[in-house]
């Protein structure tokens, strides 16, 4: 992220690329070219070490870190220079505007955009699947594969997918409400209705 908005023209070209590279590439195509390509160009990952895990976590890392720069880079946009001046008006030092003004507003815009691209990854897992990862809605298929109960055993995948979102929106929600700004106003309007 800091790359991409910083003063060398180099360095931004080369973030620009690796964001657009990993952007454009599907998730599907991305796990394929860590589990089968990688290894057929570097023996290194030729080794008993490099799994079907490794791989996935690997191929999803580096298409998270291209979404999550864009993430920071339009929260910290999103932050009114005018903040920042005001900050440095006050007397802070660049370092202490960052972390008391600029940060907090950052992570307050970033905070929906951030758990929705998590919540995404989890979803995403399904995917690795076509390169031998034994994940959720794999297991759910092997089982339905034996019974051929359907119903059940996507029911039961399903019942997980909910349960894991369901937590991390709730997180998300408290984090929300820990980072949301009210005004002098709004809090004292909240202790007349009490």
């Amino acid at each position: 992220m800091l790359m991409r908005i910083g003063k060398s023209p180099i360095l931004r070209s080369i973030s620009g690329i690796y964001i657009w590279f990993f952007r454009a590439i599907p998730a599907l195509l991305l796990l394929m070219i860590f589990w089968f390509s990688i290894p057929e160009v570097f023996p290194l990952f030729r080794q008993h070490w490099y799994s079907p895990f490794i791989a996935a976590m690997l191929g999803f890392s580096v298409l998270e870190a291209a979404y999550m720069s864009e993430i920071l880079r339009a929260s910290l946009m999103g932050v009114d220079e005018g903040q920042m001046l005001a900050g440095r008006a006050l007397g802070m030092k660049p370092v202490q505007v960052m972390r008391k003004v600029t940060l907090p507003q950052l992570i307050r815009i970033a905070i929906p955009p951030t758990a929705n691209e998590y919540i995404g990854m989890i979803k995403y897992t399904s995917l690795a699947t076509v390169i031998s990862l034994q994940e959720l809605l794999t297991t759910a298929g092997n089982g339905v594969n034996k019974t051929f109960r359907y119903s059940e055993y996507y029911a039961a995948a399903a019942i997980y997918y909910l349960v894991m979102v369901s937590i991390l929106m709730y997180f998300q929600s408290r984090l929300e409400r820990k980072f949301a700004w009210i005004s002098v106003s709004g809090a004292a309007s909240k202790k007349v209705k009490k």
